[in-house]
C-alpha cells in the first residue's frame, strides 16, 4: 500500500465523476467524488499505510453502493438479495455492510416495505395463498416476524378465498374434462396447492365448481336427448 503525498488529482477521462490519486508523482487509485469528499483528499495530504488503506476500503464501498443501485433499478429488493448480488461480485464484507448501511439509511433498503411490495404485487398481478407467499418471503431473506406482521395485514394480503376462486374459475375449463369427480378434486386441488392455498380453502371450492360441472353435463344431457 503506497505511502506519501498525494502530488495530484486528476480527473478521468471517460468519468468525469471519479478523480485519479498520484502520490509521489505515481499513480495510486482511482476514486469516486464521493470518497474524496468523504475522506477529505487534496494535493500536498501525507497519506500512511494505514490512511491508504481506510481509502481503499471507503472507495470499495462507494463501489459497492453503486453497484447494489444499479441493482435496484429493476424492482425493489431485500436486504439478503443486495447482499448475495454483491457478494456474487466479489466486494468484501466490510463493502458490502457499508453499501447496506447507507442504502438504508436512505430509505433504499427496508425489508418490512419490500415484503409489502412483493405481496401487494403477488395479490394484484399473481395471485397465491399464504402458504405460498410465506416461503417465498422466507427465500428473499425476510424476517419471519415481519413476513407475519405483513400477511396479516388483511387489507394488503387481501382475501384468501376470494383469490382462489378467481384462480380456480380460470383454470376451470382445463379441469372439468376430468373423467369423475375423483380426478377433478386431484387435479384441481393439486393445481390450487401449488399456488399456496391451504385445504381448508381448496375443499369448498373444488365441491362446488364439481357440483357446477356435474350441473352443466346433465344438463347437457337432457338437450340430446
Amino acid at each position: 500500500m503506497p505511502a506519501g503525498k498525494i502530488t495530484a488529482l486528476r480527473a478521468q477521462a471517460k468519468d468525469s465523476q471519479r478523480v485519479n490519486v498520484f502520490v509521489d508523482g505515481e499513480f495510486a487509485i482511482g476514486i469516486s467524488l464521493t470518497t474524496i469528499t468523504k475522506t477529505g483528499l487534496h494535493v500536498g495530504k501525507q497519506l500512511s499505510a494505514e490512511e491508504f488503506a481506510k481509502l481503499e476500503e471507503t472507495e470499495s464501498g462507494d463501489k459497492a453502493y453503486l453497484a447494489a443501485l444499479r441493482f435496484l433499478e429493476a424492482r425493489p429488493r431485500s436486504i439478503a438479495e443486495v447482499r448475495a448480488r454483491l457478494g456474487r461480485k466479489d466486494f468484501a464484507p466490510e463493502a458490502i455492510d457499508a453499501a447496506i448501511a447507507r442504502l438504508a439509511e436512505l430509505e433504499l433498503l427496508d425489508d418490512a416495505a419490500f415484503a409489502r411490495y412483493w405481496v401487494e404485487n403477488r395479490v394484484a398481478y399473481r395471485p397465491r395463498g399464504a402458504g405460498a407467499l410465506r416461503d417465498e418471503l422466507r427465500r428473499k431473506g425476510i424476517d419471519a416476524d415481519v413476513t407475519a406482521e405483513v400477511l396479516n395485514d388483511n387489507v394488503l394480503a387481501g382475501d384468501e378465498s376470494a383469490s382462489a376462486w378467481g384462480l380456480a374459475r380460470g383454470a376451470l375449463r382445463k379441469y372439468a374434462g376430468s373423467q369423475d369427480r375423483n380426478a377433478f378434486t386431484r387435479r384441481m386441488g393439486s393445481f390450487l396447492q401449488r399456488r399456496g392455498y391451504t385445504f381448508e380453502v381448496i375443499r369448498p371450492i373444488v365441491d362446488q365448481l364439481w357440483a357446477e360441472v356435474s350441473a352443466a353435463e346433465e344438463a347437457e344431457d337432457e338437450e340430446d336427448v
